[in-house]
């Protein structure tokens, strides 16, 4: 799929208050989401000793469904495109890899 088309699809469904002029509440969802994430992964390295089985990896994918979700909709929110924020983020990555900079911290390395 298009990440486009995707985004204007999952648009279709946002139903949130002030959908077009809330960037707060996709924020939030974003970070719940995320946290859902990295929830799943902690219990498999608690509870599966670091193994990922068929239907947690199942679980997880959802999961990043609704990641990728709301990250579409702050997108939206901010008057960007998915593939906009894809391909500022893998120039970004070009010209840190270009200047020996992958590594390390910070934004502006």
């Amino acid at each position: 799929m298009d990440i486009n088309a995707y985004q204007a699809a999952a648009r279709r469904t946002a139903a949130y208050p002030d959908v077009g002029g809330n960037p707060v509440y996709p924020t939030l969802g974003l970070s719940g989401e995320a946290g859902e994430v990295a929830d799943k992964v902690k219990k498999v390295l608690r509870d599966r000793g670091g193994v990922f089985d068929d239907p947690t990896r199942e679980a997880i994918k959802l999961e990043l469904g609704d990641v990728l979700w709301y990250v579409a909709q702050l997108a939206s929110e901010l008057g960007y495109d998915l593939e906009e924020v894809a391909t500022a983020n893998l120039d970004k990555l070009a010209s840190r890899a270009a200047r020996g900079r992958i590594g390390g911290s910070g934004d502006h390395r």
